[in-house]
Parts: structure tokens; C-alpha cells; sequence
């Protein structure tokens, strides 16, 4: 289920980014993710979220980044995380629960402006409140668009996450859809811009949940974060 894709020939295997993990790593991460998982919950107040019991990994990002497609690409399920053809639709956390071990939480999308200011700051509370209060949570990985990179409301997100001293990594999305030399561009620019921010993870993946790419770097990440530490 979790087998990764042929890729094109001007492809490379590996995107930018990624950590230097042995083929065992790999694997075990493949394996751990190719196990259970179901979503539980969608919670839109702090009180009914799941008892902070289990480590926890969180995404972030633009409304329309990719964070279904990526959390889909993750588990190797198409369907698991749903996104909506409307941006800004999600306004709950949303709690995945994999191989009863770990949780994948994906949190509202920010950066939109199909709702009104008083919802988009209700469910925005909602995801700093989530931040502040989840000493389980390991760590956010933000999502950028790699044919846009970082812009203003990112930067205001990664603000956010820098004040609440939560650790987060940046992960590039849709990185297939550019050229290899333009990802490296993103990937550098990414870099230097989170360069001295105290709370930022200093790797910058680059990934394609459509082509596969990155993905298994992504798996052996979030499991030497959950499991291995």
C-alpha cells in the first residue's frame, strides 16, 4: 500500500532536504506507517480534544498547500484526510490515530479569505490555543507551496509558532510541479529566511505526495520524533 511510485527520469529519488537516513530507517518507518490508522476526532474547543497521552505531530499551513494530500500520502490512504474544494472549510483539529502509537493532527488552514474575519479568528485562536496547550505535540511541520514559497501570512505563522516555542520544520509541497533547480532555489531561500529563528528545525524538506518524493524521509522523521527518542 505504501510502495513508492516510478518516478519520471528528470526526477531526482531524493528532493532536497533530506536527512541522512540508512535504507533500515527507511524501511521501519515504512512499515510503521503502513499500520492502522483511523481518524477520531474533530475538535473545535481545547476541552474535547483526545487526553494528551500520546505523542503528537501537527500540520500546518496556507489553505490549499497540500495537507490532506500529504497526510494521505503519509499512510498511504487516499481518502483518510479530506479536503475541501472550498478554502478555509476546515475549522476544527482534526486527530488521526496511527497504529495506536502516535496521532497526526491536522490543524485549519490559514490564509484565507472566502470567511468572514470573525471565523477565521475563532478556529486561528483555536490553533494557537493548540500550540500552547499540547505538551505531547512534538513538532508542527509547515507546509509550504514550493512554486510560491514563503509569503507574508507564513511568515506570520512561523511568528506564531517562534512565540509559543514550538518546535516546527518546514516541508515543501508539490515540489514535482518545478524544475529540480528551482526547488534547490526555495530550499536556499527557506533556509536563510528561518536561519535565525529559535524555534525552527533547521532542514527544509521538499516533497510530492502525488509523485512519492520525500515522503519516506518524511516517515523516517516523524518516527525517530515519536518512537526512536
Amino acid at each position: 500500500m505504501n510502495d513508492e511510485p516510478n518516478l519520471p527520469a528528470e526526477l531526482p529519488s531524493v528532493l532536497p532536504g533530506a536527512a541522512d537516513f540508512t535504507d533500515e530507517q527507511i524501511e521501519t518507518a515504512r512499515v510503521f506507517f503502513a499500520q492502522p490508522v483511523s481518524f477520531i476526532m474533530g475538535a473545535v474547543r481545547m476541552d474535547a480534544m483526545p487526553a494528551a497521552d500520546l505523542p503528537e505531530v501537527a500540520f500546518a499551513g496556507r489553505s490549499n498547500v497540500g495537507k490532506s494530500s500529504l497526510i494521505n500520502g503519509l499512510v498511504g490512504q487516499k481518502y483518510l484526510a479530506r479536503a475541501s474544494n472550498e478554502p478555509g472549510r476546515t475549522r476544527e483539529i482534526n486527530f488521526f490515530l496511527l497504529a495506536e502509537k502516535i496521532r497526526l493532527v491536522d490543524l485549519p488552514g490559514y490564509g484565507f479569505a472566502r470567511v468572514s474575519r470573525s471565523i477565521a479568528d475563532k478556529f486561528q485562536d483555536l490553533g494557537r490555543a493548540y500550540l500552547r496547550g499540547r505538551p505531547n505535540l512534538k513538532r508542527v511541520y509547515v507546509l509550504i507551496d514550493a512554486r510560491h514559497g514563503l509569503k507574508k501570512v507564513d511568515l506570520e505563522a512561523l511568528d506564531a509558532l517562534d512565540t509559543a516555542a514550538v518546535s516546527y520544520q518546514i516541508v515543501l509541497t508539490k515540489a514535482d510541479k518545478i524544475k529540480p533547480h528551482e526547488v534547490d532555489k526555495v530550499v536556499a531561500e527557506t533556509l536563510k529566511a528561518i536561519s535565525k529563528r529559535a524555534a525552527a528545525f533547521p532542514r527544509v524538506l521538499a516533497t510530492s505526495s502525488e509523485k512519492g518524493l520525500g515522503m519516506p524521509e518524511l516517515r523516517a522523521e516523524i518516527v525517530r520524533l515519536c518512537i526512536d527518542e
